[in-house]
């Protein structure tokens, strides 16, 4: 194939995909978009990020602080006071931490692969159970070390205790660190999706 071939094929390839507004066009660009994103974009940024799972999307309520971003933070805090005493973490501590107001269900979250050894008190973290199919995004409460490895406990902002297997979490659980929340309530299109598929009742944080 010489040059002027090649050059023709692009110009047939390129109209089909973003220009042809036929149903044959509107297929072949679903398809090609699918593709780039998930042969070349997602791994590309999981090579950069240093994760498998570079974007996350909340499924649940357990990090949801009434009110989401404009949620009180003094009214929250004395609501949950206790539970956090427990771990010797004040309301001074906490308010340092990242998401110090949580995220709700549908958020989408930027997530970075980090060493066990960098991850601290306060940062939330996903991880794999062993018992979900997919990873748990908690706050970190403590770490400790026990033969030379670091094993973390998580809990969610919005639950009242611990869940039994996020009390013992290994470093080679971890799938990364969220950082920042890259588009609030996004994700809900895939939420909404496959909870009417399961045939489970679509559940909203409040």
């Amino acid at each position: 194939m010489n040059k002027k071939d090649v050059k023709k094929f692009l110009d047939k390839f390129w109209f089909l995909v973003w220009k042809d507004d036929s149903f044959k066009g509107w297929i072949i660009s679903i398809i090609f978009i699918f593709i780039l994103i998930k042969f070349i974009f997602f791994p590309s940024l999981s090579f950069v990020t240093g994760t498998e799972l570079p974007l996350a999307i909340v499924e649940s309520c357990s990090m949801y602080h009434s009110g989401n971003l404009l949620s009180n933070y003094d009214k929250w805090w004395q609501a949950n006071e206790i539970k956090y005493s427990q771990f010797q973490i004040n309301k001074e501590t906490f308010g340092i931490f990242p998401f110090k107001k949580g995220f709700n269900k549908g958020d989408i979250l930027f997530i970075i692969g980090t060493k066990p050894e960098k991850i601290k008190t306060g940062d939330v973290i996903i991880f794999n159970s062993g018992i979900k199919s997919t990873p748990i995004i908690h706050r970190v409460i403590t770490i400790r070390q026990e033969n030379n490895q670091y094993i973390f406990s998580t809990i969610g902002d919005n639950n009242p205790s611990q869940i039994s297997f996020e009390k013992s979490i290994n470093e080679n659980q971890l799938v990364g660190k969220a950082v920042f929340k890259i588009a609030p309530y996004l994700g809900w299109g895939k939420l909404i999706f496959f909870e009417l598929a399961s045939k489970n009742k679509i559940e909203f944080c409040e």
